[in-house]
């Protein structure tokens, strides 16, 4: 297919799959630019300094170095840097752009077959040292299916042929994507989903792994590749000569350096930094956020508490940047734990809800609205969901300060005559133990007590807090006190499935359906609709956003800006896809 055909069938299909995200905010369409004191127009034309070590605080460690794992928006952040995914984004967003490949995918016209070519040139990090072929990223896409590998997203890639419908033990070969030849892969679908699986090719399970080098280690069960990852992108996380990662000391620290392999020529990124230290321990996020913003060259990996960022907002002109999430803040209610298994219950908890007090502790106003819904502004199909004002015909959900006395009307439906509570369980609500999530969850527990819910806070590192307990479903987490949900690709697809579909749980780890909603009628409208182009499309996924807010399974809690801020010295750039500071355009002063 021709590359203005590809550009008409992207456009067609999902009013703006062009990928363009949009800021949060605004009016009813949420179509507000985001601010910031970042020059990332001038970074990405070349106006940056080279050379220089920067320092990145934060309470956050990756989940894991492995582009097959990595799921989380910390390991997203180093991922982009030290791997190169077939397409990927400049930090402003726009249209994905070829990386790894030579040009944009070619689409059959039955959409159920797509082809890439991939450039020359592109190589691993020591100690392999060879070329990138398509082989790679065959065995990519095949070590993701792994159980040992364990791959947290095969939804978006499961109308490939052949892929497995459960965790295969060890690698296996998927007959629907074949390689012609070194610089051709092609993805054969048992169904005419090309256009979505298209989009989805932006993902680090496109991040080439060497069969030859990996293979060892994915045969371990879980596979060890996580401590022997070879990089492709511009920096490489430290290694010694045989590929161990001593750069990478879990829960502390995070040691990137330049990829002596790496071809400028190749790559859209300037790399300006010669290395980035993280520190992935500092749990005082306030402390942290301070020392950036009077120290010197040094960012902080999210958000900052609400004092700073009200400083950087309003004092600090060049030393911020927002960026909009393309997602939405949660509180994910487990629908298989007593009393939360009742739907009144939860309904109750949804009304009672004071969403307000939630973003106030986060910052205010000026970190974006309150939510009322699940797909975002800027994502396409939120219009269609009902805008900023969701659906009217829900009320648990109109009164964004809590209505106590429709929460309780909704108690008395769940058999609790007194309108409050009184059996015996309790829930476990787990949140991060840095502010703003640990501050947000201290705010739930006291929403919930209102209506007589007994309730164990316990809070933890952040990346814990998902790999440890949210996503284990043997812990029996209540609720997730800190969740977030942001875009894997800009599609309504991208914002429900993976987190709503009741096939999608996974009953060990790694389980990112939290309140694990299993709704046949929602499962099969989600299949339904992956299928779909156009507006139909749209209105499909819509109509599914409202299929899962009236079961009550989660409280929208906000779709927010990521603000991130850096040192006086730095001249940062925010990437409005996985709203991390860029390390491979960010540069010092």
């Amino acid at each position: 297919m021709t590359r203005s055909t590809l550009r008409a069938l992207l456009a067609s299909v999902v009013a703006a799959l062009a990928l363009v995200v949009a800021a949060c905010g605004g009016d009813d369409d949420g179509a507000r630019t985001s601010t910031g004191g970042g020059n990332g127009a001038a970074q990405e034309t070349g106006g940056g300094k080279t050379g220089g070590v920067l320092r990145q605080l934060g309470s956050t460690d990756v989940d894991y170095l492995d582009p097959g794992h990595t799921y989380y928006t910390a390991g997203y952040q180093v991922a982009y840097v030290t791997h190169r995914s077939l397409y990927g984004f400049k930090p402003a967003g726009g249209d994905p752009i070829p990386d790894v490949a030579a040009g944009e995918p070619q689409l059959s016209k039955d959409l159920k077959t797509i082809t890439v070519k991939i450039k020359r040139g592109i190589k691993f990090s020591p100690p392999v040292n060879r070329e990138v072929t398509t082989k790679d990223i065959k065995y990519a896409f095949e070590r993701f299916f792994s159980a040992n590998v364990g791959g947290q997203y095969p939804s978006y890639f499961s109308a490939i042929a052949g892929t497995p419908e459960e965790p295969t033990k060890g690698v296996k070969p998927i007959s629907g994507i074949t390689t012609p030849d070194d610089q051709t892969i092609v993805f054969r679908l048992a169904r005419p989903e090309a256009v979505s699986v298209a989009a989805a090719l932006v993902m680090p399970i496109t991040m080439p792994v060497p069969e030859e080098y990996a293979k060892e280690f994915d045969a371990k069960n879980p596979s060890t590749y996580n401590e022997h990852v070879v990089a492709t992108g511009p920096y490489m996380v430290k290694n010694d000569a045989k590929g161990n990662t001593v750069g990478y000391q879990p829960g502390k620290s995070i040691d990137l350096v330049r990829n002596p392999n790496w071809d400028k020529s190749t790559d859209f990124r300037p790399a300006y930094l010669d290395e980035i230290d993280m520190t992935t321990n500092a749990s005082d996020a306030s402390v942290s956020a301070q020392q950036v913003l009077t120290g010197s060259h040094m960012t902080l990996d999210s958000d900052p508490p609400a004092a700073q960022l009200r400083d950087a907002a309003l004092n600090r002109k060049g030393q911020f940047v927002q960026v909009p999430s393309g997602g939405y803040r949660y509180l994910p209610l487990n629908t298989t734990i007593k009393p939360l298994d009742n739907i009144n219950v939860r309904k109750a908890i949804v009304a009672a809800f004071d969403r307000e007090a939630v973003r106030r502790v986060r910052g205010g106003r000026f970190i974006g609205d309150i939510a009322t819904h699940l797909l975002p502004p800027g994502i396409p199909g939120f219009r269609e969901a009902g805008g900023l004002k969701g659906f009217a015909d829900l009320d648990y959900l109109r009164n964004p300060r809590g209505d106590m006395a429709l929460a309780t009307e909704y108690m008395k439906k769940a058999g609790y005559p007194s309108g409050k509570y009184t059996g015996n369980d309790r829930l476990l609500l787990v949140t991060s133990n840095a502010d703003p999530g640990k501050s947000q969850a201290e705010v739930g527990k006291a929403q919930l007590e209102k209506l007589g819910l007994k309730i164990d806070l316990r809070a933890v590192p952040n990346d814990a807090m998902y790999t440890d307990w949210c996503q284990v479903p043997p812990k029996k987490v209540a609720m997730c006190g800190d969740a977030g949900w942001f875009k894997d690709f800009v599609d309504p697809q991208s914002m429900l499935e993976v987190t709503f579909k009741g096939a999608n749980i996974v009953k060990t780890a790694g389980n990112n359906n939290l309140p694990q909603l299993d709704v046949p009628e929602i499962d099969a409208a989600m299949d339904k609709a992956a299928g779909l182009q156009g507006q139909e499309r749209l209105q499909a996924w819509a109509n599914i956003d409202k299929m899962i807010m009236e079961q009550a399974a989660v409280v929208p809690l906000v779709w927010d800006k990521t603000t991130l801020i850096w040192s006086k010295d730095v001249q940062g750039v925010g990437n409005a896809y996985d709203t991390t500071v860029d390390f491979a355009f960010t540069s010092l002063k």
